[in-house]
């Protein structure tokens, strides 16, 4: 994990409390790789983080899926996830409301819920 994620190396000695959101968050998706999965599944994994810490983690959301990882995210920042997203489906009360690929930004459902209209 040290290759993927040198700052924990730079860190091993102290406690993950001391970490921030953003790291606190990348510690989490080291310790779910350590089993080495070919499926990932995230639950909003950008909740409470910064900016510049929600970026880190998209990224290397993109990287590990480069490296063959396939990921499945729940994730309520909707413009970032489609953004990074192969594929996106919209669920409303349980169900498959929309699905699609990046385009699904254009969408006005999309404008107006997620994205705050055009």
């Amino acid at each position: 994990m040290y290759r993927h994620f040198p700052f924990l190396k730079e860190r091993q000695k102290e406690t993950a409390s001391n970490f921030s959101g953003g790291q606190q968050q990348i510690l989490a998706i080291a310790r779910a790789l350590i089993q080495n999965p070919q499926l990932l599944l995230m639950d909003e994994p950008s909740l409470g983080l910064s900016p510049k810490a929600m970026k880190e983690v998209f990224e290397t959301v993109v990287q590990l899926n480069k490296e063959g990882i396939t990921i499945m995210m729940v994730e309520q920042n909707a413009k970032s996830a489609i953004d990074i997203a192969h594929r996106t489906y919209i669920l409303e009360d349980g169900e498959i409301a929309l699905s699609g690929g990046k385009e699904i930004l254009n969408h006005e459902k999309i404008q107006s819920i997620y994205l705050g209209g055009r």
